[in-house]
């Protein structure tokens, strides 16, 4: 019996479970297409298909990693007032970096860098993890939650006719409610 045992294991184990949600969310991730990318990138920024039950156990993995990214966003801007502009290895950067300024910068930027070994530990893919942190966690700064939807198909896989579903993050194609003007009454 699988008392307290919760999620689906979809036909794999453990190790491939978590292998194939780790490559799930990093092409989940790294189709969003930056705001000034040439077009023809990604088919659709920001969305994959898959069946369902994936996608429902795919969620939860992806939004605490936007979670993450969104927690560094205070640490960087709390340590941008100690950065220096000069170019690494100049005399100024190497004045700066003998500086109490450069402690204070590297204590308040340290909990950022951990949020991104974190994050990395999770995806493997630098790409993934510089989309994650560069991309979505300033889109999604005032959000409280809920990053993604799944948004059932009417088809299904030809193979083994299983339910699939797109799993994408909130805000690009958003549908908004547009009330109808009243019909105007003519009496006769």
């Amino acid at each position: 019996m699988r008392h307290k045992r919760a999620g689906r294991q979809l036909g794999r184990n453990a190790s491939h479970r978590r292998s194939m949600f780790r490559n799930m969310a990093c092409s989940l991730i790294t189709s969003v297409v930056p705001a000034g990318a040439e077009p023809g990138t990604a088919k659709v920024s920001g969305r994959i298909e898959t069946t369902v039950e994936k996608a429902k156990e795919l969620r939860p993995v992806v939004e605490k990693l936007v979670t993450l990214a969104k927690r560094s966003l205070v640490h960087v801007e709390a340590a941008e007032q100690f950065a220096t502009s000069a170019v690494r290895n100049t005399p100024e950067w190497k004045e700066w970096r003998k500086s109490d300024r450069w402690q204070q910068w590297n204590r308040a930027i340290a909990p950022a860098v951990a949020l991104r070994r974190r994050a990395f530990a999770a995806l493997r893919s630098q790409t993934a993890v510089n989309t994650l942190f560069s991309e979505l966690g300033p889109k999604f700064r005032s959000r409280p939650g809920g990053y993604t939807r799944i948004v059932r198909l009417a088809r299904v896989r030809l193979g083994d006719g299983g339910k699939l579903a797109i799993i994408e993050f909130v805000g690009d194609r958003d549908r908004t409610k547009t009330r109808r003007p009243a019909a105007i009454k003519v009496e006769q």
